[in-house]
């Protein structure tokens, strides 16, 4: 039989992609003046999606936004204003400084087309009907996104396939192109909270998660960061056990986005002490409890995130923010160190 390499968790797929690409890279180029190691034809398959986190410190994960592009895509939206407030970069790939077009995978996945209904909710209504279809698939990548040589934001992503087999939800990701040390964290992560909510909307188990793409590379730029991370993986890794999404509806999510927006405006500040009026299963207040924790950060520069926020959060999480953001830890503060992997 025929297989891809499979992991149990994104931790070991992400470190094998790495090593693979940057030891075994079978060209150099470099495309719009990116150079790059690249390999074609690169694939893995997660037979656990829900542990979807990388707890590498050298590497640095940003939780926040690593659920705020999730909360993006499945509010489908695409303005430039919600998600460059979590990775200001991004504003580069914006052609009229206000919206980004081929990496806004929510109205590819939630807008209406001209049949009334949106991709999504065919997918949903096909599988509902014939569980057993090969044709569930959400297309991202548009024809007309090549028109423009000059077009900085095209979609890596092609495609999205849900498998619906013996009662559990696989997915398929199908990308042209990936960006081995930064966009493939937030990729995965997107993709398989997408898979798992999908699911959810099934009431289907959460199968497989399995990631293809034509070019997996690593940028010239990150290869001294792809060395430390690398090299720091050797031995003992700490290691937080994934925490299963609950059954979720679309409501749920539209009360996550009314905090998000209230927090990143600073219109609101959650006190932890009073996360029982959010009316949303633990699952979810921890993620508005990351967005305060990022108001905080952006909002009040050159402060300490304050001590109750990062002692309500969940240890693993705690552990990425404080790795991630060092300087803002209150001095003394503990953090969690783990279990081992």
């Amino acid at each position: 039989m025929l297989q891809i390499p499979a992991f149990t968790t994104f931790h070991d797929a992400y470190l094998a992609v790495l090593r693979h690409v940057s030891e075994q890279h079978e060209y150099r180029n470099a495309p719009r003046g990116n150079a790059a190691r690249e390999c074609l034809n690169v694939s893995f398959t997660l037979t656990d999606p829900r542990e979807r986190i990388i707890y590498v410190p050298a590497r640095r994960t940003n939780i926040v936004f690593c659920f705020a592009e999730a909360l993006w895509y499945l509010s489908g939206r695409d303005d430039l204003e919600m998600i460059s407030y979590y990775a200001p970069r991004l504003a580069r790939f914006s052609a009229d400084g206000e919206t980004l077009t081929g990496s806004a995978y929510g109205p590819k996945l939630l807008r209406p087309t001209h049949t009334g209904r949106s991709q999504w909710e065919r997918v949903l209504n096909l599988l509902a009907e014939d569980p057993a279809s090969k044709r569930a698939v959400v297309s991202f990548f548009e024809p007309e996104e090549l028109i423009d040589a000059a077009n900085p934001d095209v979609s890596c992503t092609l495609a999205l396939q849900f498998l619906l087999r013996n009662g559990h939800l696989h997915a398929v990701t199908y990308m042209r192109g990936n960006d081995a040390v930064i966009g493939l964290v937030s990729d995965v992560f997107a993709f398989t909270l997408i898979q798992e909510f999908t699911a959810h909307q099934l009431g289907a188990q959460v199968g497989s998660y399995s990631h293809h793409v034509g070019s997996m590379h690593i940028n010239d730029v990150d290869a001294e960061r792809v060395a430390a991370i690398v090299a720091t993986t050797h031995g003992t890794q700490a290691w937080f056990p994934a925490k299963a999404m609950p059954p979720t509806r679309w409501t749920d999510l539209k009360i996550v986005a009314r905090f998000e927006e209230a927090l990143r405006r600073d219109e609101e500040q959650l006190d932890p002490g009073d996360q029982g009026w959010l009316g949303l299963d633990p699952f979810w207040q921890q993620v508005v409890l990351l967005f305060e924790t990022h108001r905080q950060i952006v909002h009040h520069p050159g402060q300490p995130i304050w001590p109750s926020t990062l002692q309500a959060l969940d240890p693993g999480y705690r552990w990425l923010v404080a790795h991630r953001w060092p300087e803002r830890i209150p001095e003394g503060f503990p953090i969690p160190a783990g279990g081992e992997r």
